[in-house]
């Protein structure tokens, strides 16, 4: 494998973009650590160290945005409010008719849609920007912090909307960083920001967990860490790569005197064909409840009773709701992102079939039969990946927010597997051995 990559590197044009993006890589990661105006940095640093492995809600966000949210810098956002635009833009283009048929117009369509992309994620990073600035003005960033209402010492109307317009900036430059490694870089640029982001916490992270650690110092603790995330990521990566391949014969056709079709083929159905999506969508949903009750500080008993079942992460009810959250989530994104019917007309309009089953509306109950099959253990997996960590290391008094935790395993195993591919097929191209051999 380190042949292989040596030779990636001596392959001129694969060298250039492999450098190229390691470049966007440092000026992302630069750009994480300068503060915004307007912001008391040194007291800012002080709630940090004080929040250290207790970062409450912001925690999935922070991951997300490389540590830079909590530290109030120009990126704070980092790639959320892109990651949470394309999403959006998913939903709706099964509801509405008019994005369907962009998406169906092929390259043409998916730039239009690609830039409504980027006008929702501006007006996304221009609410989420507001939000942080007034969880920041009234100390609620960082719950329990002495000075946590003393980091913005300006609190007028003009400074709000200088760090407001700061940070959107970020936001819209960080997808602008993202599209360049798309274009002349290596991978998907949002994967390999996102991937990047993950992975700068992990030794913070790791090192905060033996400090917090009573077995030897802390190493008992550390290496339990270290084995419950190889164990995991080994887990990912067999079933990210398992599929159900589904055979596909096309018939012969003669035009004019050629004979076209006669092939053999298959459709590839993953295990996990939503990928890591509903473990966002059932995180975000059960960070609401906790953020209403943050920002209302009541003290009635609803508030209560969200505060000890729903926000404590190791609590009963919450990794309850949670896994039905994963798993009904799983369900709905396949249904909306993989449309049998579809694919069966597609098939039938080009002379395909399904060994054993009649085209048309059979071949698509067929699909939809077997998909759900597979959608249960995908699902399932899903849910254990995301609640195993925690409850693994909840007997150590472990950090919850702990650096293997299923949606950072997630991302990272699948960005770094489809990098990979990228790579070894551009290799191949090039008559080389591979980047896997």
């Amino acid at each position: 494998m380190l042949t292989a990559f040596a030779r990636a590197f001596k392959t001129p044009d694969l060298r250039k973009k492999l450098l190229f993006t390691l470049g966007i890589i440092v000026v992302y990661r630069m750009g994480t650590h300068i503060p915004i105006p307007g912001v008391d940095y040194k007291n800012v640093q002080e709630c940090v160290d004080q929040a250290s492995g207790n970062q409450g809600l912001f925690g999935l966000v922070n991951m997300f945005s490389g540590g830079a949210l909590l530290q109030i810098t120009v990126f704070a956002l980092g790639i959320m409010p892109y990651i949470t635009a394309s999403i959006i833009l998913q939903l709706l283009t099964v509801v509405i008719p008019r994005l369907e048929a962009l998406k169906k117009e092929g390259q043409a369509g998916t730039a239009k849609i690609t830039q409504y992309t980027r006008y929702l994620t501006i007006a996304l990073a221009i609410l989420q920007g507001t939000g942080l600035v007034a969880t920041a003005r009234s100390g609620a960033l960082f719950s329990g912090c002495t000075v946590a209402g003393q980091i913005v010492p300006d609190q007028a109307i003009f400074t709000t909307i200088v760090m407001v317009v700061t940070m959107t900036a970020g936001t819209a430059v960080v997808m602008w960083l993202g599209e360049l490694i798309t274009d002349r870089g290596i991978g998907n640029g949002m994967s390999i920001l996102m991937f990047i982001s993950i992975a700068a916490t992990f030794p913070s992270a790791l090192w905060a967990i033996k400090k917090q650690g009573d077995l030897a110092g802390g190493w008992i603790e550390f290496g339990t860490v270290i084995l419950v995330g190889l164990v995991m990521v080994g887990l990912v990566v067999f079933v990210e790569q398992a599929q159900r391949r589904i055979p596909v014969q096309y018939a012969k056709r003669m035009i004019g005197r050629r004979s076209y079709g006669g092939t053999s083929t298959y459709i590839p159905l993953k295990v996990n064909q939503a990928g890591v999506i509903p473990v966002i969508f059932a995180s975000s949903l059960l960070y609401i409840p906790a953020l209403i009750v943050q920002f209302s500080n009541s003290t009635a008993g609803w508030a209560t009773w969200i505060t000890k079942n729903l926000a404590d992460t190791a609590a009963t009810p919450h990794v309850l709701l949670y896994f039905f959250l994963i798993v009904f989530f799983a369900f709905f994104y396949v249904a909306i992102s993989f449309n049998p019917e579809e694919v069966a007309d597609n098939m039938k309009k080009y002379g395909g079939f399904i060994p054993g089953i009649r085209a048309g509306r059979p071949t698509a109950e067929y699909l939809s039969y077997v998909l759900n099959r597979i959608t249960w253990p995908g699902s399932l997996y899903l849910g254990l990946i995301a609640l195993v960590p925690t409850l693994a290391l909840a007997g150590f008094g472990a950090n919850q927010n702990f650096p293997f935790g299923g949606t950072s395993i997630l991302i990272i195993v699948g960005v770094g597997l489809e990098t990979v591919k990228q790579i070894e097929s551009q290799l191949q191209q090039r008559n080389y051995e591979g980047f896997l051999r």
